[in-house]
């Protein structure tokens, strides 16, 4: 009974392979594939996909199932697969049909003659392009877009609420008008999370939790105390060592840091020296945002456009480094010039006395914390400058760092896990980053910035230096009037687009362009900069307030100069 059993099954399948041998014999089977590009040729993902054949619907099969549509993968790609009766290509009209918010529909159309054909299968693989258009969602994305830059430049609300509010409006206008019509789609929840640049997060987080650590050594206040020894109660030598102390700290660290650290030190030796502490903290603020230029991990915009542009830690030094050390010289030239006269006020009674002093308020205060992040940060260093040969993002050495020294410090007992977690960490400033990296994603997918990518390069009228000089100076206007993070994040798309079709933008220049635009245009005003912002915060709180306008007249001639010197460098070396 067994066997029989077992004979009647294998009959059944034998029939039922030989009926669908017969049945793939009277069809012809097509695969169409290929990838979705706009007029940049950048990818359009989650476009809808739909096969018509002599006019209507046909359906499509994806894993032995028959479906109405199909949609473009993360990387834009599709592919279909659909039968028609033997031969019925001869007659069939074939198109496919490609709808995407912010898109034109298009139809494309595919003749027998396009087809590669082994025996009954018909293959293709295209790449398509479609175009935009402005629909409502463009405009209702602009103005929020347009609104939160608004919030975030004027202080209106701060930062973070402002992108969280942006971003969230954006998504639920998408998940209720723009269900109800396409034309409101603004961005998707999957493309939202797309558009987080999880290594810029990720980097900051460690590089946070390894100054968070490293604050409880001593080390920043003692090298301000170094600051004022070595030059000795000369005031002008003090500023000129101060601003390369920062600038080094701002290089490695991050600007904003260095400045938190050194402000309060800095205020203490200008009231003993009986000067205005603004002449010693405004020059800081200019070297913090030229020496975190430096580096890929110095200032935010570096790191916004070294994750997106695949930039190596190396290659933002080799590039950067010259014109850094270069508009730090202006710096102290300029300085010398415009606070000469209030260094000259300055004097102290007992200069070796107030040595002494410093040396007990600002000593190192764990030499064995010091040492051990002295050699994590060695290790993270080395990591950082062969990242790029690793293939390595480089938040990974920033977490590995971070991760090290975090658990020595806490399993030691140096440090307060739940106090660091809570204070050293600037949960607000990751937010912000993630929600504006979606607010950018947003006026990308509607076209905001594709347009003003087009706009850019008609102006420069293709011609690379007419560029350089554009994105530099346009770059450095707006960062000293806008905060130059999501100046930054806007730009980044642009520039990409740019670099891909400007002839000789092939080595990087456009990127430089606006990163030093970004970040030495940041020294313009008092609002230009996180560094600059969080300065004045504590002078003002200890009483030395400096008006919008008094901040300017020094800060944006500065800005000036330096973005002119960074000018002549790109044209003569890039």
């Amino acid at each position: 009974m067994k066997k029989l059993f077992i004979l009647i099954v294998m009959v059944f399948i034998l029939n039922n392979s030989a009926l669908a041998v017969e049945t793939q014999k009277d069809v012809d089977i097509f695969y169409i594939s290929g990838t979705i590009l706009d007029s940049h040729k950048e990818p359009v993902k989650e476009a809808e996909i739909r096969l018509l054949v002599n006019g209507q619907p046909h359906k499509i099969i994806t894993d032995h199932k028959e479906i109405d549509k199909t949609t473009t993968s993360s990387h834009a790609t599709f592919q279909i697969k659909f039968q028609l009766p033997k031969d019925a290509i001869d007659t069939a009209k074939i198109q496919i049909e490609i709808v995407k918010s912010s898109f034109n529909k298009t139809i494309i159309d595919f003749k027998k003659d396009d087809f590669a054909v082994k025996g009954n299968e018909f293959y293709i693989s295209k790449d398509i392009i479609i175009q935009r258009h402005i629909g409502p969602a463009f405009w209702i994305a602009t103005a929020i877009f347009l609104i939160v830059y608004a919030l975030i430049s004027f202080e209106l609300l701060h930062r973070t609420v402002a992108a969280m509010i942006g971003a969230a409006t954006m998504l639920i206008i998408t998940y209720t008008l723009g269900t109800l019509n396409p034309e409101f789609h603004i961005i998707s929840f999957e493309r939202a999370i797309q558009a987080i640049d999880m290594n810029v997060v990720f980097l900051l987080m460690g590089m946070m939790i390894i100054i968070g650590v490293l604050k409880h050594t001593g080390v920043f206040q003692w090298c301000a105390y170094m600051s004022y020894k070595i030059a000795k109660g000369n005031i002008m030598i003090l500023a000129v060592i101060s601003c390369f102390f920062i600038a080094a700290t701002s290089a490695f660290l991050d600007n904003v840091t260095a400045m938190l650290l050194y402000t309060p030190v800095l205020i203490e030796i200008a009231i003993a020296l009986k000067i205005n502490p603004l002449s010693l903290l405004i020059p800081g603020i200019m070297a913090s945002n030229v020496g975190g230029t430096a580096t890929l991990i110095g200032d935010p915009p570096n790191i916004m456009i070294g994750s997106y542009a695949g930039l190596t830690f190396m290659q933002f030094v080799y590039a950067f480094t010259p014109v850094c050390i270069a508009a730090l010289l202006a710096l102290v030239l300029y300085n010398k010039f415009f606070y000469s006269k209030e260094y000259k006020k300055g004097r102290v009674e007992d200069v070796n006395g107030f040595i002494s002093h410093l040396r007990e308020e600002y000593k190192i205060t764990d030499k064995n914390l010091l040492t051990y992040g002295a050699f994590i940060m060695a290790i993270v260093m080395a990591f950082f400058a062969t990242h790029g040969i690793c293939h390595m993002q480089v938040s990974i050495p920033a977490l590995f760092g971070a991760g090290l020294l975090f658990t020595y410090a806490v399993v030691t007992k140096k440090v307060k896990m739940l106090e660091l977690i809570e204070k050293d960490i600037e949960w607000s400033t990751l937010l912000f980053f993630i929600f504006l990296f979606i607010i950018v994603g947003a006026v990308e997918e509607v076209g905001l910035l594709a347009t003003v990518a087009d706009w850019i390069h008609q102006l420069s009228a293709g011609n690379l230096t007419v560029a350089i000089c554009l994105i530099l100076w346009v770059s450095a206007i707006m960062s000293a009037f806008v905060d130059n993070i999501p100046f930054t994040a806007t730009m980044l798309p642009i520039v990409a687009y740019l670099s891909k079709i400007i002839p000789g933008a092939e080595n990087n220049v456009l990127w430089w362009a606006v990163a030093l635009g970004a970040c030495f245009g940041g020294n313009g005003t008092m609002i230009g900069a996180s560094a600059n912002v969080v300065t004045m915060g504590i002078a003002e709180a200890a009483g030395y307030r400096i008006s919008f306008f008094g901040f300017f007249k020094y800060a944006f001639l500065y800005m000036i100069i330096s973005v002119g010197i960074s000018n002549l460098w790109l044209l003569l070396f890039y």
